[in-house]
């Protein structure tokens, strides 16, 4: 019934929080303050309501702020909108109860009605909204209460939560989550913790309640909710350790005296797990305490339910990440050690019986223990609290048959790695060696595919990102085994055996983790693994020839050192290839090797360039396409200059006759066709098409651009209002400027012209990047630097037209950092351009400042600068901070372009002022 009520209480709750808006956070506290003059009263008379809800128009405004300015709401209608909230069928009176009870939890009126409801124990959801509405009254809103009124709130949830103790678990948490709110800002409220249990220590029928408020006390603590400082946490904090002993007193007591009541036992281990993670536990006390046997008691015995056992075992690893501090809580330490190593013989026991989810627990606190002693393991291994047990029992988990045990454990085996490499110990390397190897043989097993599987490895199912996890961590602790005597290894359980497919599979996949990272240089042995794979009949599982194509593009290094074995895997490459399940593994591997082969694939450029021609006639992913172009533009690099530009021309030609074949077909049918594909395959091209130019040269690439540019141009004014499309095309432009550098002069006038005249009736953003590109390649160009302080001035005139719309600056982010990065371009790469101009010309003021004038005729040329300006500006994003030191002058030229009279507050003259603007921002960033 609980489970069905949270089930419940969560769906109908969604659209009355995401209507719950942040801006009345922001509302000015003196404000607010004045409306607290209305007396708030807690436990007022009852009112009797009716038990049926029935339709009711909600006096719902347009502006949703002005809901409740018809004054105080009733109780029935409250009642109501609840019941409307919960049950009403039409989604429409779902949603405007939604909204109206937003505005009502967001108003004055909230209090008093939620005080009402509570009182009135009418149903559960009423109770439920008027408990999640006290709290989070309390959380966000409580300076809205007089201090006067402290007392009678807490007075008043106290009796609530007593009186509702019954009704609803889920209404419990609510009233114990404010009244632990309250405790933590109520300063007057001095030892709370010693109240609460000098108040309801001797009541069993109150014992759940209470701790349930000891257990979400110390979680507060931390809210970023709450509106309190750092002085009042440690004030706080220093309050709860005072009592914590006491708080564990209690959970003593109520253990010995709960008998076999589960969920007592689950509400204690909860509570102390709650104060571990608080850090407030004396250690001593802990050490020696009963509830630290309970606790191990509970999780040794097997007929433990999986709720009490899995609330145990969170205790425990809270108690271990507590201790991490090993010198200072060594008495609990070693209770915990010992504690945790007496768990082995219940681990196997829950193995034996099939029980996933307590071995899970179990392998949870086994991991938990090991990161907590990482540090004394690494360095006195085998000695004392390095007792080299703890990875005995990981090493057993990793043994169980569900690869969901074993990756509980991995982040320690990446410290574990990681702390090992920093040391560079070999005589460490040594000690843990034969645990690594075990790991790794572990792993293998783990990552085999079912003996019935059909097709090729699935990469994005949870099992494909667990092998994935698995070649990462091997990758990270394979220098700890020896890549090469690892290699070696698994090389021959399949040459001396005779494995299944799947044992083929597995091992395979581990040796393509670690190629990479063995040395290629006069190695026979990865010189025979390579001859064998590509030998693999066609045949075999295709899972198998996957993973061996996987391994060949691993060993691109490999095939560099021996070039003789080029045309075997570019044979072997090629028939997967043409298979659809291979294709994109295929490509893949086919673009690491030309990445590493450069020189040696250059004689095969011209089967490149068939495949080219024909990538769309193989079942490849977008990325594989793509990946297969680079490689191509990759080797193109390296051919002699004088082949590059009509290879470049071939390479670019099927782009080019498809985008041209898309326009023909757009002008005849009047419906835009989608030219992505063929302008991210083009931009791959010129972003990879680097050959080296000595001075003087003519690029070769430039000849090529040229030509294809027109194309570019009508596919971008064809696409001009589509953003996506456009952005395509700048980033095809930008590479192509970048391919040939200077070379693309003729290309500048033209581009210019086009992106200022798109831009004024599309200000895409991308244009601006583009701009800053071109001031990057020309900026120190005498003869480019008008023209680009033209373009300057023409985006930048539809650009804060822009902004200057209402909450411009915060709904197009990426135009505000590709105008700052235009304008820093200008600031680095055409220092010597006059970026001020007279006022009645551009809308960018003089901004170079004049020491000797006076504020007033500072205030007459309009260069100063308000505060709330510049901070507005800065807060678009926190990108804007990296610009702050070496950018700042820029930053506030561009915060003066836009109406700075009619929106600054002339209130910074000075450089100092504009600084402690800045540093208020940036402090917001830490």
């Amino acid at each position: 019934m609980d489970s069905n009520l949270d089930l419940q209480f969560m769906f109908s709750n969604l659209m009355l929080i995401c209507n719950l808006g942040t801006s009345w956070f922001n509302q000015c506290k003196t404000e607010k303050q004045k409306r607290t003059s209305q007396n708030i009263h807690f436990n007022l008379r009852v009112y009797n309501l009716p038990r049926s809800a029935s339709r009711v128009i909600y006096p719902i405004s347009t502006p949703s702020r002005n809901a409740m300015e018809g004054g105080k709401p009733t109780l029935p209608l409250v009642y109501q909108a609840v019941q409307a909230l919960y049950h009403d069928p039409d989604p429409a009176g779902k949603e405007r109860a939604s909204v109206w009870l937003g505005e009502l939890q967001r108003s004055m009126y909230a209090w008093e009605i939620s005080d009402q409801l509570l009182q009135l124990k009418q149903d559960v959801e009423s109770c439920y909204f008027a408990a999640q509405t006290m709290k989070m009254k309390i959380q966000t809103s409580f300076y809205e209460l007089p201090p006067e009124t402290h007392t009678s709130l807490r007075d008043s949830l106290l009796s609530h939560i007593q009186n509702l103790k019954d009704l609803s678990p889920i209404i419990v948490t609510q009233l114990a989550l404010a009244i632990a709110d309250l405790a933590l800002q109520m300063a007057s409220w001095k030892g709370c913790v010693h109240t609460l249990i000098e108040k309801y220590s001797n009541d069993v029928s109150s014992m759940p309640f209470l701790i349930e408020i000891l257990t979400v006390l110390p979680e507060e603590v931390h809210s970023r909710s709450l509106r309190i400082g750092a002085n009042r946490r440690s004030e706080i904090i220093e309050d709860l350790a005072y009592y914590s002993t006491t708080v564990v007193t209690l959970l003593v007591t109520c253990a010995e005296k709960s008998g076999h009541d589960e969920k007592m036992f689950i509400k204690v281990f909860r509570c102390l797990g709650s104060w571990f993670n608080l850090g407030v536990l004396d250690n001593n006390f802990m050490a020696s305490n009963q509830l630290l046997m309970i606790l191990f008691q509970v999780l040794q015995r097997d007929e433990t339910s999986t709720n009490l056992h899995e609330a145990a075992s969170d205790c425990v690893c809270s108690a271990l990440y507590a201790i991490e501090n090993l010198a200072v809580h060594m008495p609990l330490a070693m209770q915990l050690f010992q504690g945790v190593l007496s768990l082995e013989t219940a681990y196997h026991m829950a193995v034996a019986r099939e029980d996933l989810d307590k071995v899970l627990n179990y392998c949870r606190i086994f991991t938990e223990l090991s990161e907590t002693f990482l540090e004394m393991t690494v360095r006195t291994p085998g000695q004392g609290m390095g007792d080299l047990r703890t990875l005995e029992l990981l090493l057993i988990c990793a043994g169980h048959p569900q690869y969901e045990v074993v990756e509980i454990s991995f982040n320690f085996w990446y410290r574990l790695g990681e702390n090992l490499y920093k040391m560079n110990d070999p005589e460490l390397h040594r000690v843990f060696k034969p645990y690594i190897q075990r790991l790794l043989h572990s792993l293998a097993r783990h990552c085999q595919l079912d003996p019935d599987h059909e097709g090729v490895p699935e990469d994005t199912d949870d099992f494909g990102e667990f092998r994935m996890r698995v070649s990462d961590l091997v990758k990270d602790v394979i220098f700890l085994v020896g890549s090469m005597e690892c290699f070696s290894q698994l090389y021959s359980t399949l040459k001396e055996g005779n494995p299944p497919w799947e044992v083929t599979e597995a091992v395979l996949f581990i040796m393509a983790a670690i190629a990479k990272s063995i040395d290629p240089e006069n190695n026979p042995t990865l010189t025979e693994v390579l001859e064998q794979v590509v030998l693999l009949p066609e045949t075999v599982h295709i899972a198998v020839r996957y993973t061996s194509i996987e391994l060949v593009g691993e060993m691109s290094e490999v095939i560099d050192r021996n070039p003789c074995m080029l045309d075997p895997v570019l044979n072997f490459l090629m028939k997967g290839l043409r298979e659809k399940p291979l294709a994109s593994v295929a490509a893949k591997a086919i673009h690491n090797i030309c990445s590493v082969c450069r020189d040696h694939m250059a004689q095969h450029f011209q089967g490149l360039l068939n495949i080219a021609r024909s990538l769309d006639s193989f079942a490849l992913s977008t990325d594989a396409a793509v990946g297969l172009l680079k490689g191509t533009a990759l080797v193109l690099a390296r051919l002699p200059l004088e082949k590059i530009a009509e290879c470049l021309n071939d390479l670019c030609a099927v782009q080019v006759m498809a985008l041209r074949k898309l326009l023909a077909q757009d002008s005849s049918s009047g419906k835009l066709s989608d030219p992505t594909v063929w302008l991210d395959r083009l931009a791959v091209i010129f972003r990879h098409t680097n050959p080296i130019v000595e001075n003087g040269q003519t690029h070769p690439c430039q000849k090529v651009i040229q030509e294809i540019w027109p194309v570019l141009s009508e596919t971008l004014n064809a696409h001009q209002n589509d953003n996506r499309i456009v952005e395509r095309c700048c980033r095809c432009l930008r590479f192509a400027v970048r391919c040939v550098g200077k070379g693309s002069a003729s290309l500048l006038q033209p581009l210019v012209t086009q992106m200022v005249s798109v831009y004024q009736v599309y200000p895409h953003s991308c244009f601006l990047y583009l701009g800053s590109i071109l001031v990057d390649e020309y900026g120190m160009e005498e003869g480019c630097r008008q023209g680009l302080l033209d373009m300057l001035q023409a985006l930048c005139m539809p650009t804060f037209q822009l902004l200057e719309q209402p909450n411009g600056l915060r709904n197009h982010p990426d135009t505000v950092d590709d105008l700052f990065r235009l304008v820093t371009r200008y600031q680095f790469c055409a220092s010597q351009i006059a970026l001020w101009v007279s006022n009645d010309r551009s809308p960018i003021p003089p901004f170079y400042p004049d020491e000797h004038t006076d504020a007033s005729h500072s205030e007459r040329r309009g260069g100063y600068f308000g505060r709330d300006t510049v901070v507005e500006v800065l807060q678009v994003g926190a990108c804007l901070v990296l610009l702050v030191v070496s950018s700042a002058r820029v930053m506030l030229i561009c915060s003066l372009c836009f109406s700075y009279l009619s929106i600054c507050h002339p209130s910074a003259e000075e450089c100092k002022q504009v600084c402690w603007a800045i540093r208020e921002f940036t402090r917001l960033y830490r």
